[in-house]
């Protein structure tokens, strides 16, 4: 695959997930899984914007530079941290929340096909190509790590990351 080939797939998928998350959060009707939704629909958006810019700057000049690509995640190992301390919490009884529970697995699925893309990418492309889709790939974990917990809270916990509330501007 060449490099303007990896960027245009990678904006079609890029596309579907923040359609995803656009749809959750219209339909969910928990406002904590709305907030959430919308912070994720956000910056799947500025995904698409960077992966255009991108895509003009091939087109013109044949190069591309991975410019620094910014995202509301907290470090993958923050991530992990409370993921373990979650996972070591839950309880054996899930409350029913199916309507968000159904959104934010499907959620899930699409960040784990993104996911799974952009590693192919990083794997597959060098140089500035291979730079920005392993940055994509680890802010794409990051998102898939995110929904887990929510998925994790909803089933039963209602705390995410050991907090009572979830709050991205505190990440």
């Amino acid at each position: 695959m060449t490099l303007e080939e990896a960027i245009r797939t990678a904006i079609e998928y890029e596309i579907r997930v923040r359609d995803t998350y656009a749809e959750a959060m219209a339909e969910a009707t928990d406002e904590q899984g709305r907030k959430i939704f919308k912070v994720l629909a956000d910056e799947e958006q500025g995904h698409i914007d960077y992966l255009e810019s991108r895509l003009q700057e091939w087109q013109k000049t044949g190069a591309i530079t991975a410019a620094e690509l910014k995202t509301a995640v907290p470090a993958p190992h923050v991530i992990e941290a409370g993921l373990e301390k979650l996972r070591g919490q839950m309880e054996e009884t899930e409350k029913v929340y199916s309507g968000e529970l159904k959104m934010l697995r499907r959620a899930l699925n699409v960040e784990i096909e993104t996911g799974n893309f952009y590693r192919q990418m990083v794997e597959e492309l060098d140089g500035d190509g291979q730079r920005m889709f392993a940055r994509f790939l680890e802010i794409e974990n990051g998102h898939r790590a995110l929904v887990q917990a929510e998925i994790d809270s909803v089933s039963g916990l209602g705390f995410w990351f050991d907090f009572p509330e979830f709050n991205l501007e505190q990440a």
